[in-house]
């Protein structure tokens, strides 16, 4: 009791233990980092981040101290660079197309195109614009649900949310190394043959960027962590996964919201040449998989421990 009322008086917050730890830890992962990627200053950034959320205040502690599962995602998103996929496994390039190709497509003056090579020929600046906003929502989506969760006192759904999240995004990057997948810009841009560290691309969505003179896409797509890593569309599972705990929690009306988000994703998904409607199955397939996994995990000793423990780290 003498603990939480020393705690709640802020004094807690700045302790030799509290600097030793935030110390080694952000020491340790910018070494890893440095080590495995190089250096970079989003990795500054997210250590600033990360240690003034820990000691501004007894409540951002214990919003940092949960989101830092999906940090840990993050980093591990990050960490692909140093471990590309096609280093592996053989990466799919024709054989994906044609079965695009066969399964989903579209006859266009007497010609069999793929959905995405449809889109490149029948595209336009309102299409362009909306799926351009659509695709910013990928991860700020989650992440704002995710606050929204925490400030509503929803402790446990916010970790549970959380741990799926990460559940999903090991279970796409596993499928990554299985199973290499070229992106339809891909091909559109070099073919049908592998290069060797080809740059990411925005592909189609740098027509947002053109239209509002605002490098947006083409400075986030700089950063991918690997070029082909197409199979699944994580980009089409996350607003799943939050529509998903959206409707467990009963949020009424912002579920509708949520549901536009999802067909939204998808459909941009295929318009801008970032996945085939193949991609974006496999998408929905690895969130439904990766929800009906982690609500079988979290009955079990170990994971039904580990989120008591945090719970009660944050609450």
């Amino acid at each position: 009791m003498q603990e939480e009322v020393f705690i709640n008086k802020n004094k807690s917050l700045f302790t030799k233990k509290d600097f030793r730890f935030t110390t080694l830890l952000s020491l340790s992962y910018l070494l890893a980092s440095g080590l495995l990627i190089g250096f970079k200053t989003d990795q500054i950034v997210l250590v600033l981040i990360c240690t003034i959320l820990y000691y501004l205040s007894l409540h951002t502690r214990k919003f940092i101290t949960g989101f830092s599962i999906f940090i840990v995602f993050w980093i591990l998103f990050d960490y692909l660079k140093a471990f590309p996929n096609y280093n592996y496994n053989a990466v799919h390039i024709l054989d994906l197309y044609e079965w695009e190709k066969s399964w989903f497509g579209l006859v266009a003056d007497g010609m069999l195109l793929t959905p995405n090579e449809y889109w490149l020929k029948n595209n336009n600046i309102f299409l362009d614009i909306i799926c351009g906003l659509f695709y910013l929502m990928w991860v700020p989506v989650p992440i704002a649900f995710s606050i929204f969760l925490f400030l509503k006192g929803k402790r446990k759904q916010f970790i549970s949310f959380l741990l799926t999240f990460l559940l999903v995004n090991v279970l796409g990057f596993i499928v990554y190394y299985l199973y290499p997948a070229a992106p339809p810009w891909y091909i559109q841009q070099y073919g049908t043959e592998f290069i060797k560290d080809t740059p990411s691309n925005a592909a189609q969505l740098v027509k947002f960027d053109q239209f509002f003179n605002v490098p947006v896409f083409q400075t986030l797509y700089s950063k991918g962590s690997n070029v082909f890593a197409a199979m699944p569309s994580l980009h089409s599972a996350y607003p799943l996964i939050v529509m998903y705990y959206g409707l467990k929690n009963r949020l009424g009306k912002i579920n509708i919201f949520f549901a536009v988000v999802v067909v939204g994703i998808w459909f941009a998904a295929v318009y801008t040449s970032h996945h085939y409607v193949l991609d974006v199955l496999a998408g929905v397939l690895t969130a439904a998989f990766g929800i009906v996994l982690f609500n079988g995990l979290k009955k079990t000793r170990i994971v039904k421990s580990f989120i008591k423990t945090m719970v009660r780290a944050i609450t």
